[in-house]
């Protein structure tokens, strides 16, 4: 079942199978494509802070798409935390952590994913008491046989696997029961985006939001 409009986010993982990572260059492009998104079954927004747009996206996303859950990725910095979250980012996603940015996520008030690519990095964070976690580049770092090899040693640990996943293998991940969702951009191409080819979007977002597998059936 989806989440009620109006509540509290606990887990990125629990948003739903797919988490869209969007990269906005235009700020007027924030609301349609979150629109589009969320028309076709993803609530979940990942606005990545790879251009100088972004915050004002996420911005635009919490203000005017209210059953849009915006989030921002690519957070690197404490003050991209502080600045994501006063934005309105209501989930942050990094592509790895160090004490520093871990420490800024873990007070700064919405659920968080640091990235990890090694066993010893997910047993550092779990020494942490933290459990969920982005798995980054999933396909370069050893895809769904890496997860499947620490899902016996580790299995407390949970993962939203990013990188080189798109709809050919996106329910190979989500059939793991270490993964709880997992990210990609595939329903946002920049073509679409640059056309303003919404429909299409809504209709990407539609296919994607359809894949569920074992570890998604409580969203």
């Amino acid at each position: 079942m989806p989440l009620p409009l109006s509540s509290q986010v606990d887990s990125v993982l629990d948003l739903a199978a797919v988490v869209p990572v969007v990269v906005i260059a235009e700020v007027s492009d924030a609301v349609p494509v979150a629109r589009a998104l969320v028309g076709g079954g993803l609530r979940g927004v990942e606005v990545t802070l790879r251009t100088p747009a972004a915050l004002e996206a996420i911005r635009a996303i919490a203000e005017e798409v209210p059953e849009a859950v915006v989030g921002a990725g690519t957070v690197i910095t404490p003050g991209q935390v502080a600045a994501a979250v006063a934005a309105g980012a209501r989930f942050l996603v990094s592509p790895g952590w160090t004490e520093g940015l871990l420490a800024a996520m873990r007070g700064c008030g919405v659920p968080f994913l640091p990235g990890v690519s090694t066993a010893s990095e997910v047993v550092a964070l779990l020494e942490h008491g933290v459990r969920e976690m982005k798995f980054f580049p999933a396909q370069a770092a050893g895809g769904t046989a890496y997860l499947r090899s620490l899902a016996g040693p580790l299995p407390q640990a949970r993962f939203c696997p990013t990188g080189g996943i798109g709809p050919g293998n996106a329910a190979e991940y989500l059939a793991l029961p270490n993964v709880g969702c997992v990210g990609g951009s595939w329903m946002v191409p920049a073509d679409a985006v640059a056309a303003g080819d919404w429909a299409r979007i809504e209709a990407l977002a539609r296919a994607a939001a359809g894949l569920r597998g074992p570890a998604s059936a409580q969203v």
